[in-house]
C-alpha cells in the first residue's frame, strides 16, 4: 500500500461535498447546511451506527473492572449526554497493568518471538482495522465529535497504514559493527527498552494510539497505555482487535482514567522503563518531573503549539485562503500544530481578509455524522468554555471580530467559525494555544519582520509557508524555529515523516524511523582480538575470534579441542542453533565471528 498523505485523503473524501468559493451560501441553506449550519442540523441528530461493547480496562489479556469498582461517564459532545460509563482506573490498576507488562516482557512469548512473527501480528491487526473501519470511525466520531467522513475516509485508513509501516520495520532493527582503535572487535546491539508507559490525548485518539503503540511493539516492548478520559472508546476497541490478531496477554494493557491519578501513577512508576506523552505543555512538564523523581526514565513529549502560517506577497490569494482555513479549522481547530497565527503580507492583506471571512462564514457546522459537515462540536464543556473565553479576550483587547464569536445552537458544544483581524502579537489570542475554531490574522511588511515575530513564542511545533518564490520558501523553512515546516501545504502526515517540536513544544520525534529510537536502547559489546589458550582444560578463554579465524561448527558430538589456528571446534547437538548464556549463537556449518565469556560449555 503506497504511502499516502493524510491531508490528501481528507481532501478527496470531503471536498466534493463542500460548496466552492463562488457558491452562494443561500443555495445551501435550503439543504440544511448553510452559513454556520442551521438549528435543524444540530437538533436532528443521527443515531450512531455502533454498539458500545468495551468499557473495562484491559489488563493481562482480560477486560476487567477497575480495582475500586468506580466508573466515569464518557460524553457525546453533540449533546453533552452520557454515551457509556467506563472503568475508572487509578494507581492500583496501573500497578496491575505494569506487573502484567513486566511479566510479559521478562517471561512471556513476545520477546522470544522472531521479529518476523511480531510483524505478522501487526499486519494482521491492520487487516482487522480495515475490516472494522466503519465501527472504529463511528466510535471516534461519537466520542470525539469529529466528522464521520474525516474519521472513516482519512483517519482510520491512516491508522491501518501506520501499523503496516511499523510492521515493515520490525525485522529491520539491528545493530552495527563499529571500527575501533586497537585490537578490538566492537558491535552495538539495539534492544527493546522494556515496559513503555504511554499517555494519549483526546483530539486524535486513534492516530495517537498508532504513533505510540506501533513503534513500541515493532521494537519488541510491552505497553501500558492510558487513554484520555474524554475519549476511551476507540483505544479499547482497538485493543480487542489486537487480541484477535494474536497479541499475547500482557503485551498491550489499556487503562482508562484521569491524569492526576492514573496518569501520574504511570509516569512515576518505578517499573516503567520509558514514558511517552502527547498533550498540553503544562501537563508535559508534570510528566517530565514525575519521571525524573522516580527512576529517571526517558521521556518523549509531543506538546502544544502556536504555529505561524505565513502568506507571502506573491501568493495566489484564493488558494492561500483555502489552505490557511484548513490549517486552522481542521478538526474543530483542535490540533496542536494548527496554523493559529495567520501572518499575511500587507500588499495582499485586505483581499485575503475579505475572502477568509467569507470562507469561514460558509463553513458547515453540525452533526458530524451528516454528510457535508466540515465541523462538529468541541470535545467537552471545559474546552467549549475555554474557547469562548479566548474569543471574549480577543474582543476585549480590541481585535476586530470579523465573523462568528459565539456558540451555535442551544445543545452540545458547537462554536461558530470565528475570524479576528487587526490582531497584535501581545494579545492572548496571538500568544496562547486556543485549540478551537478561531483564526487570528496578522499583517507583516517583509520576511525579516515575519521571521522575528513568528519565532517570538515559547512554542516551535510547526509552521506553514505559502509562496511562489523558491528563495522565500528556502529562507523561511530554514529560519523558522519549528520541528515541521509545510511549504504550500499543511497537515501532511505520512507514516515515514518525523513529527515533533522545538522549544516548549516537546522532546523527541514521533513517526518514521526516528520514533523507533524512542523504544530502543543501544548496548556496546567490546572484545579483544586474538586467542589465549590454556593447557589441560576443556575451557578456552577465547576472547574474540578474528575474522580470518572464524570458528566453524560441524558435527554433532561434544567438542573437546582447543582452538588452534584453523582447528575445528565441535558443538554438542542439543545446543545447535540455540543461544548459550555466554553469548554464543550459531547453527551447524555457520561461521562464528565472536564468542563472549571465558568458557564454552
Amino acid at each position: 500500500m503506497a504511502a499516502r498523505r493524510f491531508s490528501s485523503l481528507l481532501a478527496r473524501s470531503v471536498s466534493r461535498l463542500l460548496p466552492s468559493s463562488g457558491t452562494n451560501p443561500a443555495v445551501f441553506r435550503g439543504r440544511g447546511i448553510g452559513r454556520f449550519s442551521t438549528a435543524a442540523a444540530l437538533e436532528e441528530l443521527i443515531a450512531p451506527p455502533i454498539h458500545i461493547s468495551y468499557t473495562q480496562n484491559l489488563i493481562n489479556g482480560q477486560f476487567v473492572d477497575a480495582a475500586s469498582g468506580k466508573t466515569f461517564p464518557t460524553i457525546d459532545p453533540r449533546t453533552g449526554e452520557v454515551i457509556a460509563h467506563v472503568a475508572e482506573g487509578d494507581a492500583e490498576d496501573v500497578n496491575r497493568a505494569v506487573a502484567a507488562a513486566r511479566k510479559a516482557f521478562d517471561e512471556g512469548p513476545w520477546p522470544k518471538m522472531t521479529a518476523y512473527e511480531r510483524s505478522r501480528i501487526l499486519l494482521k491487526f491492520a487487516d482487522l482495522v480495515e475490516k472494522h473501519n466503519d465501527e472504529l470511525a463511528a466510535l471516534e466520531t461519537w466520542n470525539n465529535g469529529k466528522p464521520f467522513e474525516q474519521a472513516s475516509k482519512a483517519e482510520v485508513p491512516m491508522f491501518a497504514r501506520l501499523f503496516r509501516y511499523y510492521a515493515g520495520w520490525a525485522d529491520k532493527i539491528h545493530g552495527l559493527t563499529v571500527p575501533a582503535d586497537g585490537q578490538y572487535h566492537v558491535q552495538t546491539l539495539h534492544e527493546p527498552i522494556g515496559v513503555a508507559g504511554q499517555i494519549i490525548p483526546w483530539n486524535f485518539p486513534l492516530l495517537m494510539f498508532a504513533w505510540k503503540v506501533g513503534p513500541a511493539l515493532a521494537s519488541g516492548n510491552t505497553i501500558v497505555l492510558k487513554t484520555a478520559e474524554q475519549t476511551p472508546l476507540t483505544a479499547l476497541y482497538a485493543a480487542k482487535l489486537f487480541q484477535e490478531a494474536g497479541l499475547p496477554p500482557g503485551v498491550l494493557n489499556v487503562v482508562s482514567g484521569f491524569g492526576p491519578t492514573a496518569g501520574a501513577a504511570l509516569a512515576s512508576h518505578m517499573d516503567v522503563d520509558k514514558v511517552a506523552f502527547t498533550g498540553s505543555t503544562a501537563t508535559g512538564k508534570i510528566i517530565l518531573e514525575l519521571a525524573a523523581r522516580s527512576n529517571l526514565k526517558p521521556v518523549t513529549l509531543e506538546l502544544g503549539g502556536k504555529s505561524p502560517f505565513i502568506v507571502c506577497e506573491d501568493a495566489d490569494v484564493d488558494k492561500a485562503v483555502e489552505l490557511a482555513h484548513f490549517a486552522l479549522f481542521f478538526n474543530q481547530g483542535q490540533c496542536c500544530c494548527a496554523g493559529s497565527r495567520t501572518f499575511v503580507h500587507e500588499r495582499v492583506y485586505d483581499e485575503f481578509l475579505e475572502k477568509a471571512k467569507a470562507r469561514a462564514s460558509r463553513r458547515t457546522v453540525g452533526d458530524p455524522f451528516k454528510k457535508g459537515i466540515e465541523q462538529g462540536p468541541q470535545i467537552d464543556e471545559e474546552q467549549f468554555q475555554k474557547v469562548l473565553g479566548y474569543i471574549k479576550s480577543g474582543i476585549e483587547s480590541n481585535a476586530t471580530l470579523e465573523c462568528g464569536g459565539d456558540r451555535l445552537g442551544s445543545k452540545g458544544y458547537f462554536i461558530q467559525p470565528t475570524v479576528f483581524s487587526n490582531v497584535q502579537d501581545d494579545m492572548l489570542i496571538a500568544k496562547e494555544e486556543i485549540f478551537g475554531p478561531v483564526q487570528s490574522i496578522l499583517k507583516f511588511k517583509d520576511l525579516n519582520e515575519v521571521i522575528r515575530r513568528a519565532n517570538t513564542t515559547n512554542y516551535g511545533l510547526a509552521a506553514g509557508v505559502f509562496t511562489k518564490s523558491l528563495d522565500a520558501a528556502n529562507t523561511l523553512s530554514r529560519a523558522l524555529r519549528a520541528g515541521t515546516v509545510w511549504v504550500n501545504c499543511f497537515d501532511v502526515f505520512d507514516a515515514a515523516i518525523p513529527f515533533g517540536g522545538y522549544k516548549m513544544s516537546g522532546i523527541g520525534r514521533e513517526k518514521g524511523v526516528y520514533s523507533l529510537k524512542n523504544y530502543l536502547q543501544a548496548r556496546a559489546v567490546n572484545g579483544q582480538l586474538g586467542v589465549r589458550r590454556r593447557s589441560h582444560s576443556r575451557t578456552t578463554d577465547l576472547g574474540f575470534v578474528a575474522h580470518n579465524r572464524a570458528l566453524t561448527i560441524r558435527g554433532n558430538q561434544q567438542g573437546k579441542e582447543h582452538l588452534r589456528g584453523d582447528t575445528t571446534f565441535t558443538l554438542q547437538d542439543e545446543h545447535r542453533g540455540k543461544g548459550h548464556p555466554s553469548g554464543f549463537l550459531g547453527e551447524e556449518g555457520a561461521k562464528v565471528l565472536w564468542i563472549s565469556g571465558s568458557e564454552l560449555w
